[in-house]
């Protein structure tokens, strides 16, 4: 790892806060394929391009519009990423993660989490959310290299990567609003090739619920330094059962998501009025 790295975490978190002053958020947000528009629903809020943040990456993929945006949500002060960086897009874990290390110099105290899934569980429908209660991880882990001291230990816990207590309150939140919620196991892959049915089968068969590109390193990060995550996956199509003329779509997943995202919006913002 970059023995800048620090410095640039620094630069970037002195920039933001040029724009937003010294106002902790409560939550960072991370927004994945097709559900950005819950940043829309943030008010008085302040957007910044990642092009304009000192050190940041760039958001190359389908259905991420690249700002990260600062404002009230469900009655509390956030931050949100309307799109994440993923490896399959050429960057560094360091790279992919420097955003959660910007949020928690930032001074957040929740990570809530987002993606869009493929579903490898039989019962899943496109369209419903998945409660992440544990996760696979296939892909670099983001702490290997120097360990940076200030932000957690060398090797830190990862028996309860989701936060419980979210989990349970998501539960309720839901069930208040109507809306219908599974609970799984989300593995990451590299990406970017989707996987094959053989792959889908073998994720099922180790005890995944749903299958993507992201999110994973973001939440190792995080509970490396004692953040509570919370995290969603909208399952955007079925990974089982496949026809002789199925295809996954990259455009599908996101006008999949998007459809589901108002769910995801209402639990997220209710969730975040209650903290």
């Amino acid at each position: 790892m970059d023995l800048n790295y620090t410095d640039k975490i620094e630069a970037a978190v002195s920039f933001i806060q040029s724009k937003i002053g010294n106002k902790k958020p409560l939550v960072g947000i991370v927004l994945g394929s097709g559900l950005g528009e819950l940043a829309e629903k943030i008010e008085n809020r302040v957007v910044i391009p990642y092009t304009e943040i000192p050190n940041f990456a760039q958001s190359t993929a389908v259905g991420h519009k690249g700002n990260f945006i600062a404002g009230e949500l469900g009655g509390k002060f956030v931050v949100a990423m309307q799109g994440r960086f993923h490896y399959y897009e050429g960057y560094g874990m360091d790279q992919v993660t420097l955003p959660i290390r910007v949020m928690r110099e930032l001074g957040i105290s929740y990570l809530f989490v987002s993606n869009a899934a493929g579903g490898v569980n039989m019962s899943f429908r496109v369209g419903d959310l998945m409660i992440i209660k544990d996760h696979i991880n296939l892909m670099p882990n983001p702490l290997i290299g120097k360990n940076l001291d200030k932000f957690g230990p060398r090797f830190p816990d990862m028996t309860r990567p989701y936060d419980l207590n979210l989990i349970k309150l998501a539960n309720d939140v839901a069930a208040s609003l109507n809306i219908k919620l599974h609970e799984g196991v989300y593995l990451a892959g590299t990406g970017p090739t989707y996987e094959t049915p053989a792959e889908y089968a073998f994720f099922r068969t180790i005890g995944a619920d749903a299958v993507g590109m992201s999110t994973v390193p973001e939440v190792i990060v995080a509970r490396h330094s004692s953040i509570p995550v919370f995290g969603v996956s909208v399952i955007t199509n079925e990974a089982f059962g496949f026809t002789e003329d199925f295809e996954n779509d990259g455009d599908d997943v996101v006008k999949a998501a998007n459809m589901a995202a108002q769910k995801m919006n209402d639990l997220f913002i209710t969730l975040i009025s209650k903290l």
